[in-house]
């Protein structure tokens, strides 16, 4: 067996004490960042009316160009209507296209305070054959067929004005057919499109404000069990943490519910795990405190100065062995609390030697042999340093309280397939079959047994294990040369990461 050199150091539990304490009770926690509060009821309103403000206007541009089409149809037929009445007056006198316009026709394309209309009718070789001379010319005319009306907006003396024209066969076989055109003013047009808008987009503005109100009302009342839920739990007692009754919340909030009931029952379970500390720790307590109450009222006494030496080193004693079983509660009591702790790589081979070698000074003081079994290689997982070396710490003290002046304790790690180890083993009286489960409960003792110790240290071990996803697992090792039935206890962590080569 290899056995490791040892240094003589000085065994310090306390500071790793603390600083275990000090991980499990911190855990993996970063800063916090204060978070504004914000409105549900508020949240779902921006969401609805933010892109109902966003539509409006589009809606507003989209009724324009709507209105103004509806405006276009009536004047469109009524200047088509115009322009057929104008196309019949030009006929063919001596093979020349002419225009006769009758009174009648003349009256209807007058222009009037309503409605200004202007026509114009040109040659098939654009010679003029009535009507207003300024009358700008279609950009389609040359396409202009005999019986097709075409449109055309277009500017006449500084106003826009809409166009139709066709063409007429007059004249001479072979001639362009005649021109005809006949145009009006667009202000009846943008009168009625503007009309049609102010019809559609002036209720918009009564109505609009009147649906916000009703959707902040309806939301309102949506949110109403949120309401009676808040004043449920504030009315509940301190003490209550029975779950919620989800049957009387609507579905759309169950998870809600159910996510509470979650956080009531595990928070529960820490209450009852504080009460169970407290209770623990003021029973423990009592035997040490009355200890120390009684050595001191002997030092106070007249006494030798040998007695009070004596006194005082029962004193110091009994404050270790309180401090000792304070720590090992708050340790406990840290470790039973589902908080995060922080995980990173961790050399399970390196961690494992430099705690071991730590105990050769108490070891040889106590006439025990103390050896350390390396891995051939590093073996790496993911753990917590500081609480894995309380791990060790407390299998390596109770196999030294336990095991006879003479006997032998080993700490050995071994990386198997997928599976990292860390062993200790000892050559004193073991533990039968029917209370290895048992060593695990807070405070039990071995029947029989004359050892100094609180009952917590393997609580302490098995907490550690399960924060790591690692079993425990005890079984008898009866050593060669040595009478007692020795024990073994193998803790066996996950690959959470390849072992190094």
């Amino acid at each position: 067996m290899a056995r490791a050199n040892w240094r003589t150091e000085k065994h310090r539990t306390s500071p790793l004490n603390q600083e275990a304490l000090d991980i499990l009770r911190n855990g993996a926690r970063g800063p916090s960042f204060a978070m504004p509060r914000r409105s549900l009821l508020g949240e779902i309103l921006d969401w609805m009316l933010a892109p109902l403000f966003l539509l409006w206007p589009m809606s507003v541009a989209i009724t324009y160009v709507v209105a103004q089409n509806i405006a276009d149809v009536p004047y469109d037929r009524a200047l088509a209507s115009h322009l057929h009445i104008l196309a019949r007056q030009v006929h063919t006198v001596d093979g020349k296209a002419a225009l006769d316009m009758t009174e009648p026709v003349r009256s209807l394309l007058r222009a009037n305070e309503t409605n200004s209309v202007f026509w114009l009718v040109l040659g098939g070789r654009g010679q003029y054959l009535g009507g207003d001379r300024e009358l700008p010319l279609p950009k389609g005319a040359d396409v202009a067929v005999p019986g097709a009306v075409r449109y055309e907006d277009s500017t006449l003396r500084g106003f826009a004005i809409r166009l139709a024209y066709t063409r007429v066969d007059a004249g001479a076989p072979g001639d362009t057919p005649a021109l005809v055109i006949v145009a009006e003013t667009a202000e009846r047009r943008a009168q009625l499109a503007n009309d049609i808008i102010k019809g559609v987009i002036i209720p918009q503005f009564v109505v609009l404000p009147i649906a916000v109100l009703l959707v902040w009302f309806g939301l309102s009342r949506g949110v109403a069990p949120l309401n009676a839920l808040q004043q449920r739990l504030r009315a509940r007692r301190p003490d209550d943490l029975s779950p919620i009754d989800a049957r009387a919340t609507p579905s759309e909030i169950a998870p809600l519910v159910a996510a509470i009931n979650d956080l009531l029952e595990r928070l529960s379970a820490t209450v009852q795990t504080q009460r169970r500390f407290v209770a623990d720790a003021a029973h423990q307590l009592k035997t040490p405190l009355a200890g120390l109450r009684t050595q001191a009222e002997l030092a106070l006494r007249d006494a030798s100065p040998d007695e009070m030496q004596t006194s005082l080193r029962h004193l110091v004693a009994g404050s270790e062995r309180a401090t000792r079983l304070v720590n090992q509660l708050l340790l406990l009591a840290r470790a039973e609390n589902p908080a995060t702790v922080g995980m990173a790589p961790t050399d399970l081979n390196a961690l494992a030697c430099e705690q071991t070698t730590q105990w050769a000074p108490q070891a040889l003081a106590i006439g025990i042999d103390l050896g350390f079994e390396e891995a051939d290689r590093p073996v790496a997982i993911a753990g917590n340093a500081i609480l894995l070396a309380e791990l060790l710490n407390n299998l390596v003290d109770n196999a030294l309280r336990y095991t006879p002046r003479g006997g032998r304790v080993t700490v050995r790690v071994r990386a198997l397939s997928g599976t990292a180890l860390l062993e200790v083993e000892d050559s004193g009286p073991g533990i039968a079959p029917d209370e290895r489960e048992r060593v695990f409960d807070r405070f039990y003792r071995v029947l029989g047994t004359t050892a100094e110790g609180s009952g917590l240290g393997l609580a302490i071990v098995r907490e550690i294990a399960q924060k790591h996803g690692a079993s425990v697992e005890l079984a008898d090792h009866p050593a060669p040369g040595y009478v007692l039935r020795g024990l073994k206890i193998t803790v066996r962590f996950p690959s959470h990461l390849q072992s190094e080569t």
